[in-house]
């Protein structure tokens, strides 16, 4: 019994950040779970609009990325890393360019009307559009 309490209250400690989907601020776009998922995994190359999406992701080992595989791509790294590995030898697609931070996503998607990332939903300012939370 003092076992489960113990790994209970561990446990409650977790906490899990929301991760914010984030685009330009020029892009008008509402894009839900699925449509995000989407050109993320390759499966959609542009925004509902007709514009071209360039999706930027964090690098692999971030927390907030894991939770974005997770909660929006429904995979894991291992999952995510294998289906980019058959995509890239098939020559059929290429992932998301990573980058290292929050602050690098911002500052890329800020500077492209094209671009869609994902980052700590507390890091978010106002020179991104946040399209939705998870």
């Amino acid at each position: 019994m003092k076992k489960w309490l113990l790994a209970a209250s561990l446990c409650s400690g977790i906490a899990f950040a929301d991760v914010a989907v984030i685009v330009n601020p020029n892009n008008s776009d509402t894009l839900n779970k699925d449509t995000i998922s989407r050109l993320f995994l390759n499966k959609a190359k542009a925004f509902p609009n007709g514009t071209k999406s360039v999706p930027y992701a964090l690098a692999e080992g971030n927390t907030i990325a894991d939770e974005f595989n997770g909660k929006v791509l429904n995979k894991t790294s291992a999952q995510l890393t294998a289906f980019w590995s058959k995509l890239v030898f098939t020559g059929k697609g290429q992932p998301p360019k990573a980058l290292e931070n929050d602050a690098e996503v911002i500052a890329t998607v800020a500077g492209n009307a094209e671009a869609i990332g994902y980052v700590d939903a507390s890091s978010v300012n106002d020179s991104v559009r946040v399209v939705a939370t998870f």
